[in-house]
């Protein structure tokens, strides 16, 4: 069977445009994180939860892609798929780390240099296939299953979710996965109202307690997005894209909820955004059109830039954290012209990997895997 033949659908220029302004709020977030001494005081406090949001983005738009073309996909032919659009940049990001990874020798990792060359390349080859590395193989010191590229860890749960829908739960009528989607909601809301840190963080270490984080925020978000694609009948609202883009960022730039002895209220917050707001911005996406050439042309960059500014970022973020470290005390006005150099610097990263790699390889393996 030739899997090519499926061919692609129209994308929702909208949901695209949305995924890449969370992009570049994870940035500002990565950005922010290391200036301040607590979780009550980042100024950009709830970017993570734009991890959550792409899991949903993702269930919704996998949902529109393949639940009606099953007749005509296999399995093996879905997962080809998956793999040509997504570990392209997985490779260039454990590259582009193990690259930079002894550049970033700091008071906040100070054993870098102590790495021998094997044992990183070693890292960076299991870090190509996602597989996470145990701790005894940590060679920054921040216990992360992807030490040369830290959001390598949603990569690896969203293959997880992806070889789910794939295996079964494409198969599950829209009453079975509702009932499903509500279980995992319940499950995310007592993790996140009861969680110790009073939010929905974690999933980047292989370990027990990480490990159950990463299925809970990946399970509800990406079956709800699953779900969404297929019983929702999106409305037009005019504007859409300019009212979304700012729902987003109100959620992620929220300041924390409640204070040290009511945690719970954060994360009741973090909770409320997932299970409701987040849907009811892809539900107004998915009914919006664009009004312009202009307003189609910037969701057209943003959705193309999206995922290389995701993938790649982070290389950058590395060296901006040492600078930070080995500045102890620095403030966040005296930090800023460091941190739109970073910002800036990711941006020619991600588009510069989207022009000259990404959309080339991609090209070559669909030739070859088709």
């Amino acid at each position: 069977m030739n899997n090519n033949k499926l061919g692609t659908k129209p994308h929702y220029q909208l949901l695209d445009g949305l995924r890449g302004v969370a992009a570049i709020i994870v940035i500002f977030f990565h950005l922010a994180e290391p200036l301040a001494s607590s979780h009550f005081d980042n100024v950009v406090n709830h970017g993570y939860l734009a991890v959550d949001f792409f899991f949903l983005l993702s269930g919704f738009v996998i949902g529109y892609a393949y639940d009606d073309r099953w007749d005509k996909l296999t399995i093996g032919g879905f997962l080809r798929r998956r793999f040509v659009r997504l570990q392209p940049l997985v490779v260039l990001g454990m590259t582009l780390g193990a690259i930079g990874f002894y550049f970033t020798d700091s008071t906040i990792w100070p054993l870098i240099h102590t790495v021998p060359v094997w044992r990183l390349i070693l890292v960076m080859l299991i870090g190509y296939t996602l597989l996470p590395i145990p701790l005894s193989m940590d060679i920054r010191g921040w216990q992360e299953m992807h030490p040369l590229n830290s959001v390598g860890w949603s990569l690896f749960f969203e293959y997880i979710a992806n070889i789910l829908y794939a295996l079964g739960v494409r198969k599950l009528s829209n009453k079975t996965l509702a009932l499903f989607v509500v279980v995992a909601g319940g499950v995310l809301l007592h993790f996140a109202v009861t969680n110790p840190n009073g939010d929905v963080t974690g999933g980047w270490t292989l370990n027990a307690e990480h490990m159950r984080v990463g299925i809970t925020r990946t399970l509800f978000p990406f079956f709800a997005g699953l779900l969404l694609s297929r019983v929702a009948r999106p409305v037009y609202i005019k504007y859409a894209f300019v009212w979304c883009s700012l729902l987003v960022a109100a959620v992620l730039l929220m300041p924390r909820v409640g204070d040290a002895k009511h945690l719970w209220m954060n994360g009741l917050y973090e909770a409320f955004c997932i299970i409701f707001v987040f849907p009811l911005i892809v539900y107004i996406g998915a009914g919006g059109v664009v009004h312009s050439q202009t307003e189609a042309k910037i969701c057209r960059f943003l959705g193309d830039l999206s995922y290389p500014l995701y993938m790649t970022h982070y290389v950058l973020v590395y060296f901006y954290v040492a600078w930070v470290s080995n500045h102890r005390g620095i403030t966040l006005w005296q930090a800023w012209p460091y941190a739109v150099l970073t910002f800036s610097g990711a941006i020619v990263l991600a588009y510069a990997s989207l022009k000259l790699y990404d959309e080339p390889v991609r090209a070559w393996l669909r030739e070859k895997l088709k």
